[in-house]
């Protein structure tokens, strides 16, 4: 029998989590990738007299983690939290906070009642959502009109529909770490205004960034997590079901939003 070596097993411990990580991407709908900037990853290069560790790893890719929830939101944007609704989307018209900006046809700052007792939190603005500067415009939007008008009952213009950036990232990517970081201070006087019963986050950036850390959607979805004192319901993203069209992920959803729309009418 041959002994695997320490770098052949270094190697299948690699391989082994790579391919966890990428049955999660494919889970949460992910399918297609683009190479981060280079300021996002840090390469360590190790020397050949760094010992029997060298040559095992070259580098390291590390990705930022969700801004805090203790952190202070605003903190680059100030004054925020004391604008209406409708100032905020004024001064989201002209922020140039981060790299987005350079990119957009519109602004996405969103839509609905200023009084709903449900708020939508989705990641970021689609091609149709940036040509309109409407939330939710596109075939994911239909989907979710439909969730909301046809399985909660309620009109769309009854809820509060937003996004953690409000302009779209390149090709549709996940936001960077910083662009949500300069377009935090938006969302949370979004929600400071709207001041929802219920947060229905939709897919992992949205989640991620209202609980604090980064996490898998397929393992929170449906269970209560809390934002600042407000409940949050953690679903799959429109764009995830349109992927996964099956019986059992619209069971799935339609079962969080019903219990989204219990609390907020019992509490």
């Amino acid at each position: 029998m041959t002994v695997p070596t320490e770098n052949e097993d270094s190697l299948s411990s690699i391989l082994r989590s790579a391919h966890v990580l990428l049955k999660e991407f494919m889970d949460e709908g992910v399918d297609r990738f683009q190479a981060l900037p280079n300021h996002v990853l840090r390469t360590e290069k190790t020397s050949a007299a760094a010992g029997p560790e060298a040559g095992q790893a070259t580098s390291v890719e590390t990705v930022a983690t969700p801004p805090s929830t203790s952190a202070d939101p605003s903190a680059g944007l100030p004054g925020l939290p004391s604008l209406s609704l409708e100032e905020l989307r004024a001064a989201s018209a002209n922020c140039t906070n981060c790299q987005l900006a350079e990119g957009r046809t519109h602004v996405v700052f969103g839509e609905g009642s200023p009084n709903a007792d449900i708020m939508f939190v989705g990641e970021g603005p689609g091609e149709q959502e940036d040509l309109r500067g409407i939330p939710f415009c596109g075939r994911a939007g239909e989907l979710l009109t439909g969730m909301i008008e046809k399985g909660m009952g309620i009109g769309r213009q009854d809820v509060y529909i937003c996004n953690v950036v409000k302009c779209r990232p390149p090709q549709n990517r996940t936001p960077l770490a910083e662009e949500v970081a300069s377009c935090r201070g938006f969302l949370d006087a979004q929600i400071q205004r709207v001041a929802p019963k219920v947060i229905v986050a939709l897919g992992k950036p949205a989640t991620s960034l209202l609980m604090g850390q980064a996490v898998a959607i397929s393992k929170v979805r449906g269970t209560w997590q809390s934002y600042r004192g407000i409940p949050v319901m953690p679903t799959y993203h429109p764009a995830f079901i349109l992927r996964q069209y099956t019986a059992e992920n619209r069971r799935l959803v339609w079962q969080d939003l019903k219990t989204a729309l219990e609390k907020s009418t019992t509490d």
